[in-house]
């Protein structure tokens, strides 16, 4: 007989899903589909881990090896251990003991895990019937029980599955998926198709059925909000290759994969106030994937060896990641930053006090802070113009006061800085063309069709047109949003991977400001490349950073997440500039 209280034998030790470098190669023909490339993770008792990733990266073949309820065209290789036992090349009837027993899989549309012409309520009770010793009276009271513990009304066992709602239906699955008291259940997009509140009601039961039954979950979703709900550990897969793996907070409030960040921009969250941005390119296909690392076509900091050399998973701040470059790169750091100036009346001004902060790659930080807070003084610091009284600046590891000739020529090629006032950065001496060229003839860079080619292609990056008749115009034939696309263009002319705009849209009307934007991080995007933006401008600069650093008399008096910060302002002077933002409604 079952045991009355589900649960009781969810209290063994150890491991009860143990995945080692799995494999799965579907033949599809001429071409074999290699789904999964030696995926390892393991899903102790009372654990709950996530897997997230694109459409087609392997989750739902994972689930599916997990039980062995694979087409008979995929190869498996490797080891996947259930409770212990090896499926991997057992017999089918010792897979099929396993299945409902120790794990159940919870299908990703539950309206297709029912039979049409049957009850929901006699479903629910098939499993104890096939492989528990449970009389059919015995079996109807479990079934009622199961259908209240999962929070489906009674009455409704009686109904077939087109009569229930996609919720009711889910709940149902559940509740087969428990029949049988498995201490892992094994869910596959369990909220998809749902609409929020549902979601959120689904989420709880499964989070109070992990508390109350001791159930072990492995959550296969790409909903980060349901991972940071019911999962402890998260493991990203990509291309069949997990490329990080850590605590399911640490991994989505930090991520350190270039592929984990670009997902997690990719998704709609009432916590960012950023726009959405995709990744660019297209997901491996898994019938041609890439030699070295999986995602490296896609990232914006591969390097040549990126292409050859497949990284395995490393421990990096308090996770796992299989990057060649160690995760997302810190392309810009300022550690303890201080500068002074002497006025005409010997009177010392500090225009800085120990100023730290760092950007990563592909990430927007914006500075703010009132006229006089030292946001200016600071980017001339960060691009090596002058040099701080104590403190250091350093690029990808190496310190600016340390670099030879040639160090400071390669940062000059990989930094770049957009001002405040055009009129006073572009020399009315120069025509367009000219403007935008002299970096590239200032570093030797390209004959002189190369270099015509790439003005006209920085021209059009930032919608202006390259004809002949607009490069040869000068400074005072342009408006003030023409100038200041012709800077941008100027600044981006070299690629460089790190722009430092300082106030770029503060002499621009409201809609050129929002063009300059949407152009500003449209080329963010695209090239990959981290960005300061600099104002005063909360408003503004909301819109596009990641994260936001408010200066106040030469000091950082608060940092973090551009959600954060804005939502819940701990300092007076971050309060002050949130309460001045613009806004079309009373104060």
């Amino acid at each position: 007989m079952a045991t009355d209280r589900l649960g009781d034998r969810h209290q063994a030790a150890g491991p009860i899903l143990e995945v080692t470098d799995l494999r799965v190669t579907y033949d599809a023909g001429a071409t074999p589909v290699q789904a999964l490339r030696g995926v390892t993770l393991c899903v102790g008792t009372g654990d709950a881990v996530g897997v997230v990733g694109e459409s087609g990266s392997g989750k739902t073949t994972l689930a599916l090896s997990t039980l062995r309820l694979l087409p008979g065209e995929a190869a498996i290789s490797g080891s996947v251990r259930l409770g212990g036992q090896e499926l991997v090349g057992a017999p089918a009837e010792v897979v099929r003991r396993h299945r409902g027993r120790t794990a159940a899989y919870v299908l990703q549309a539950p309206g297709r895990g029912f039979n049409p012409v049957r009850t929901i309520g006699s479903q629910i009770a098939e499993p104890m019937r096939l492989h528990l010793d449970v009389s059919k009276p015995d079996a109807r009271d479990r079934t009622a029980r199961l259908a209240r513990l999962v929070e489906l009304d009674p009455d409704l066992l009686e109904s077939y599955a087109h009569e229930l709602s996609g919720g009711e239906r889910q709940r149902a699955m559940l509740a087969m998926a428990l029949a049988c008291d498995p201490p892992l259940l094994i869910l596959d997009e369990p909220t998809s198709g749902l609409d929020s509140t549902t979601k959120a009601a689904i989420a709880e039961t499964l989070g109070r059925l992990r508390q109350e039954q001791g159930l072990a979950l492995l959550v296969i979703s790409h909903d980060f909000s349901l991972m940071a709900d019911l999962t402890d550990d998260l493991a990203v897969l990509y291309g069949g290759v997990v490329v990080e793996q850590g605590p399911t907070r640490t991994v989505l409030t930090d991520p350190r994969h270039p592929y984990s960040r670009d997902l997690l921009g990719a998704y709609p969250s009432m916590t960012t106030q950023k726009d959405l941005r995709g990744i660019r390119g297209s997901a491996p296909d898994p019938a041609d994937p890439p030699t070295g690392c999986p995602y490296h076509p896609r990232c914006t900091q591969a390097i040549d060896e990126c292409a050859t050399w497949a990284p395995e998973l490393s421990p990096v701040a308090g996770r796992r990641i299989a990057c060649l470059r160690g995760g997302v790169l810190t392309r810009l750091a300022a550690k303890n930053l201080t500068k002074s100036y002497r006025t005409g009346l010997r009177r010392t001004v500090d225009a800085l006090r120990g100023v730290s902060l760092e950007v990563r790659e592909g990430e927007v930080v914006g500075i703010v802070g009132e006229t006089g807070s030292g946001k200016s003084t600071l980017v001339r610091l960060l691009v090596g113009v002058d040099e701080a009284d104590a403190g250091t600046v350093e690029w990808e590891g190496r310190t600016l006061a340390t670099f030879e000739k040639a160090e400071w020529a390669d940062f000059r090629r990989r930094v770049a800085i957009v001002f405040q006032d055009p009129f006073e950065a572009v020399s009315p001496l120069l025509s367009v063309a000219e403007v935008v060229r002299e970096p590239l003839d200032v570093q030797h860079i390209g004959s002189g069709s190369d270099r015509a080619q790439q003005v006209a292609a920085a021209l059009a990056g930032v919608g202006l047109p390259p004809t002949d008749a607009f490069r040869s115009r000068r400074a005072h034939d342009l408006s003030g949003g023409q100038l200041q696309r012709v800077a941008i263009a100027r600044a981006l002319v070299l690629g460089p991977r790190l722009l430092l705009a300082d106030e770029p849209t503060s002499m621009l009307d409201a809609s050129e400001q929002a063009k300059l934007l949407v152009m500003l991080k449209d080329e963010q995007l695209a090239r990959g490349m981290a960005m300061i933006v600099v104002s005063h401008d909360l408003a503004l600069v909301r819109k596009v950073a990641d994260r936001l650093v408010v200066l106040h008399a030469g000091e950082v008096v608060e940092t973090g997440p551009g959600a954060e910060v804005i939502a819940a302002p701990s300092h007076p002077v971050t309060r002050a500039l949130v309460k001045a933002a613009a806004t079309l409604g009373t104060r």
